[in-house]
């Protein structure tokens, strides 16, 4: 019973990254400048997850985050030639590089998130009644 605790528990943490990262890509979807100040598109942040294998000897994995890919896309370009940080020179010159990160998507990939979460509260609140009628007919 508690391997399976210690599965879902490391499911919730990983989907917690995971709607924290597309928060980040919604809450930057008009961002044109990096933390410094200086003209850069925001780059969407993708969670990759893995197995984890620590986490039980009942032969079952958990889940864990590998990795946050930062996108690699090319930007989206409009061309506002008087905007303040429309590109100067070069083959985009006038254009504005926006972050190419599509709403539609970030919120579908968020409900499904929220999914799996909800989905993983449920196995834990299974396991937990599972034991406690365990304890109920040892006792």
């Amino acid at each position: 019973m508690l391997s399976s605790l210690d599965i879902s528990t490391s499911a919730l943490v990983a989907q917690r990254t995971r709607l924290n990262a597309i928060s980040g890509n919604i809450a930057n979807i008009s961002s044109l400048t990096d933390e410094d100040g200086n003209p850069s598109a925001y780059r969407a942040r993708q969670v990759v997850f893995q197995t984890d294998d620590s986490l039980s000897t009942t032969g079952a994995s958990g889940v864990k985050v590998s990795e946050i890919k930062v996108d690699d896309s090319e930007p989206l370009y409009r061309y506002q030639p008087n905007h303040p940080l429309a590109i100067e020179e070069g083959k985009w010159k006038g254009y504005v590089a926006y972050p190419n990160i599509d709403l539609t998507t970030e919120m579908v990939d968020a409900l499904e998130t929220t999914r799996a979460y909800e989905a993983n509260v449920g196995v834990m609140e299974i396991s937990k009644n599972l034991g406690r009628e365990t304890l109920s007919i040892l006792a």
